[in-house]
């Protein structure tokens, strides 16, 4: 969760490992939007002496489609190379690192920044941009955020800024409750094996991961080519998606000891939505979701109709959803916000509807303004600049999808429907504890780092 280690291939390949995408109007400069793409999950700070980095092997892209037929419209690719200055240690790190080019650090990673447009040449807009370093301790890295965060923010061609590297996971889930027979530890007084309810637990505690970040003017990536100001248009709506690809063929080379790989780029991880393929798609099915293009999942929307899900809350839960339980339409709630976005009439004043095309895209409205105070329930908390408009941050995407498939939204599109009253309650009680967020770009937290992270401690 929301696609950490979500299918059994990708979760032997964490460096190609899509685990989030958010895609928002920033609230700091409305006239740009922020696309972000999280990759290797489950980052140790302490994972040394070979610490986490982007795959040199691995091209990551972010993809943005604003005509409605769930193709990539606008392509901004990451490509990244790794330097090592001292061929005589080990080290990570010969001595502190100083600042973001420091010849201590003997690992380096730089990147090149592309983007295509629909029908044009591909266009290169930056070229060995610095990552960071990751956050070794307060010796090798000291005063990490003030230090490290904005030298690698970079200005780059259009009015553009790009950030990839090591950042504290935004995301935040109870992996361990809800993996243990789908216990929700607020409501598992209730669960069909009940323990006392507790507080939630964030699995994601003091975890990293590897963030890839742009933010680009609104006219980007728009249709028109200009900042939408009518919520009702198709046109201000785009659908955003991140991918990871590596070469056909892999081959060991022995005298370097490593793979190599040959032939054509093929994708092998992609997400969307979060928890589509983690929560939805069957194990069977979860390979193959990930090779393919978002146009093409109309085959998986059996799934999103009747979803597994919603037949074991009422399994799990005895007695907490009887109107959940007695309904058998195909969700047609589910398959709007998943597979097509919202179209108008179901929310009074707004709409993200992408058209008829069912896909997995996070669908965002460009016109529609940040929220001053933004409630992390989103839009069915009336804040329409929150999920599943877009994705900010501090969206809490477990809670907001719970309540959908326990039923919440069904009266939306089926008046006949009244919902069980523990659908509008359901959480699973956690928060983002990864530190602060920043309120400015790239807005990801940052990371953790491996001196001041305390292991945790085995349990029975």
């Amino acid at each position: 969760m929301s696609s950490h280690r979500e299918a059994p291939e990708i979760s032997k390949d964490p460096v190609a490992d899509n685990t989030d995408v958010y895609a928002f109007v920033s609230p700091d400069r409305p006239h740009t939007v922020t696309l972000i793409a999280n990759f290797i999950p489950f980052q140790n700070p302490q994972g040394g002496p070979n610490f986490y980095e982007f795959g040199d092997d691995v091209v990551y892209a972010i993809k943005v489609s604003n005509r409605g037929d769930a193709r990539a419209d606008v392509t901004y690719e990451f490509r990244f190379t790794t330097r090592i200055l001292n061929d005589d240690t080990f080290l990570y790190n010969t001595g502190p690192i100083t600042s973001i080019h420091d010849p201590d650090w003997n690992r380096p990673q730089f990147y090149s920044v592309t983007r295509t447009a629909r029908g044009h040449r591909p266009q290169v807009l930056a070229t060995h941009l610095a990552c960071p370093p990751v956050n070794i301790g307060p010796r090798s890295t000291p005063n990490y955020g003030a230090t490290f965060t904005h030298a690698a923010v970079h200005p780059i061609r259009g009015g553009r800024t790009v950030f990839a590297g090591q950042r504290g996971d935004a995301f935040f889930v109870d992996l361990g409750s809800i993996f243990d027979l789908g216990a929700l530890r607020p409501f598992q007084n209730l669960h069909l094996l009940p323990l006392p309810s507790a507080t939630g637990v964030n699995g994601l505690q003091g975890l990293n991961v590897h963030t890839i970040a742009i933010q680009v003017p609104i006219s980007d990536v728009s249709r028109t080519g200009h900042i939408p100001s009518d919520v009702m248009k198709a046109s201000s709506v785009i659908g955003v998606w991140a991918t990871a690809s590596r070469r056909k063929a892999r081959m060991w080379n022995g005298a370097l000891g490593r793979s190599e790989g040959h032939g054509p780029f093929s994708q092998v991880s992609r997400l969307g939505n979060p928890l589509f393929n983690e929560a939805i798609t069957p194990m069977a099915d979860k390979d193959r979701w990930n090779a393919l293009p978002p146009h093409t999942d109309s085959q998986f929307a059996k799934y999103v109709a009747h979803p597994e899900l919603a037949r074991l809350l009422p399994a799990l839960y005895p007695g907490v959803f009887p109107h959940l339980a007695a309904y058998t339409a195909a969700r047609a709630d589910l398959l709007a916000i998943l597979l097509t976005g919202i179209p108008r009439g179901v929310v009074p004043g707004f709409q993200n509807f992408t058209g008829p095309r069912q896909a997995d895209l996070l669908r965002l409205n460009l016109a529609v303004p940040p929220s001053g105070k933004p409630d992390p329930i989103g839009l069915i908390a009336d804040d329409p600049a929150g999920f599943p408009n877009g994705r900010r941050l501090e969206d809490n995407v477990v809670a907001i999808e719970l309540r959908a498939i326990a039923g919440a939204t069904i009266h939306l599109v089926d008046p006949s429907f009244t919902p069980d009253k523990a659908a509008a309650l359901l959480e699973d009680g956690t928060s983002n504890t990864n530190l602060d967020l920043l309120p400015h770009f790239p807005y990801m937290p940052d990371p953790a780092g491996g001196f001041q992270s305390t292991p945790g401690t085995p349990a029975a």
